[in-house]
């Protein structure tokens, strides 16, 4: 039972509110609407084609994202953060054989449909522009029928991974007929309480996998998902309150942001539809958790997992007050920590994670980075350090990667370590995360200067917009500080861990550690 089912049921249900406008598409016409689309675009493309979406926080998002679903076609969200280089590469290494566009990226979407001249449609959800047809003209003009048998196609989403290159997320279509629930909707349903009462809020924007899986789930489980342009704190208060939101998913900034504001505007709105707040994908400190479950109750859920699918681990109210710090217990399989040589650790004890029966997936073009996320066993390594207590209850210490989570957002500093390393001042340089209590974590540049150079606020500012005029802006340090001493090994590996500790000292996040997790501590 999915959209189709619901439409079927009450097509007058709004499926999609645009948060800002009130803009409302129901659920009929998401149907109608999807359907059409389908049609166009198997017109042009075969089962298992590549559709890129470059789209902002929109209505049409889903209209596309569900066309693609029930033609057996995989969409390809994109970051329109990213350069042109960066979009472009998603583009080609996907195989994406359509481009689907927000008329506000116009400049983007125009270098890119230039670029890449294998591109079979090109719609735009506003006025045609360029080579751009109308989305709205040619769901028009389509009729309203399927394009024959539909079944379920999926998610493409790219992950950086540890090299900072991205990578596509690429599963097997199922094969199953149009209207089945995936994986997420059934955990939806059965661990989050979603039904067709649901009032599901996400601020982020879509071209993240959670924003727009959670926001389709409520949907194909006869939700409406409310969709702001971007996140603001004061607004999404008054979003809540409209439209009596009751489960919402938020990452740690926009608790900061939220709890930051004055008293008297926060008590100004009424909060008490939330009966769900969960939140996930980067750091909590423990007193931002916990004065949000002074404002808002014993409702705020927490969740750790990989794009990938390679782990879930869940924690609800009242089991974190009980262990301030937990990420859960998993719920997809058992949770190995293992030292470097893979032996297992007993509970307390700092190491490498590994999940049993993880999701299966292949990185696109890439057979041996898949190959080194799975052992010989099928256990999934995500990447990430931490322990178990002793009743099973996971605590992150450290990523095994370099990896920044800035905002919820996931920054790979070797990016901009090769962009730096070019400019003409600098001898030397590393770029790590610092505690940031908005951000969780700031990007930060530590230089070592070139003999002829003295440090210099000037300087510092030259080195960030030298940095964001070659690479995307939030990829690129907030921040410079100047040292003679960057450690490396004589093999001239970086020891972020040591730079890290100037930082950060010997903790991170206020989770506390058992005595044995103590030489990590400075990680997660």
């Amino acid at each position: 039972m999915s959209l189709l089912t619901h439409a079927r049921r009450a097509p007058g249900r709004a499926a999609v509110i645009a948060a800002d406008r009130g803009e409302v598409i129901d659920v009929g016409r998401l149907n109608a609407d999807s359907m059409r689309l389908a049609r166009v675009l198997r017109h042009s493309l075969g089962e298992g084609a590549r559709v890129a979406l470059l789209m902002e926080n929109e209505n049409a998002v889903f209209v596309a994202a569900w066309a693609c679903r029930r033609a057996a076609l995989r969409f390809v969200p994109v970051n329109w953060h990213l350069s042109r280089d960066e979009a472009a590469y998603i583009l080609t290494n996907s195989d994406a054989a359509a481009l689907i566009v927000s008329p506000g990226l116009r400049d983007l979407a125009l270098d890119l449909a230039g670029a890449l001249t294998d591109l079979k449609v090109l719609l735009s959800s506003g006025a045609p522009f360029g080579p751009f047809g109308s989305l709205d003209d040619v769901i028009a003009a389509e009729a309203m029928k399927p394009f024959g048998i539909e079944t379920e196609g999926n998610f493409m989403f790219y992950s950086s991974g540890t090299t900072g290159r991205p990578k596509g997320i690429l599963r097997p279509l199922s094969g199953d007929p149009f209207n089945t629930l995936l994986r997420i909707e059934h955990m939806l349903a059965g661990l989050f309480a979603f039904d067709e009462r649901s009032i599901f809020y996400s601020p982020a924007p879509l071209y993240h996998a959670a924003p727009l899986g959670w926001s389709m789930g409520a949907q194909a489980l006869g939700g409406t998902a409310v969709v702001p342009a971007r996140f603001d704190a004061e607004a999404t208060l008054a979003h809540i309150e409209r439209y009596r939101v009751t489960h919402a998913q938020f990452v740690p900034t926009h608790f900061v942001r939220m709890l930051q504001l004055p008293p008297e505007t926060r008590a100004r709105y009424d909060v008490s539809s939330l009966t769900m707040v969960v939140h996930a994908a980067a750091p909590c400190p423990v007193d931002v958790k916990e004065q949000m479950f002074d404002w808002f109750g014993p409702i705020i859920h927490e969740y750790y997992g990989l794009s990938e699918g390679g782990g879930f681990t869940m924690v609800g109210p009242h089991e974190w007050l009980a262990r301030k710090g937990t990420v859960g217990r998993s719920i997809t399989g058992t949770i190995h920590v293992v030292d470097d040589n893979g032996d297992e650790l007993p509970p307390g004890q700092v190491g490498h994670l590994m999940f049993e029966s993880p999701e299966r997936f292949d990185y696109h073009k890439e057979p041996a980075r898949t190959a080194d996320f799975f052992d010989a066993r099928g256990w999934s390594r995500p990447g990430d350090m931490g322990w178990l207590d002793a009743d099973g209850y996971l605590f992150l210490a450290d990523r095994s990667s370099n990896m920044i989570i800035s905002g919820g957002v996931n920054i790979y500093p070797q990016e901009a370590e090769a962009v730096l390393t070019l400019h003409p001042a600098i001898q030397d340089v590393a770029v790590i995360g610092v505690p940031d209590r908005d951000l969780g974590e700031a990007v930060k540049a530590v230089i070592h200067l070139k003999r002829e150079f003295a440090p210099s606020d000037v300087l510092a500012a030259d080195i960030v917009a030298y940095c964001r005029a070659r690479l995307s802006t939030f990829k690129c340090p907030r921040s410079v500080d100047f040292t003679d001493d960057i450690p490396r090994l004589p093999t001239g590996k970086l020891l972020k861990r040591e730079l890290r500790k100037r930082y950060w000292g010997d903790r991170r996040n206020q989770i506390v550690a058992p005595a044995s997790a103590d030489a990590v501590r400075e990680g997660r």
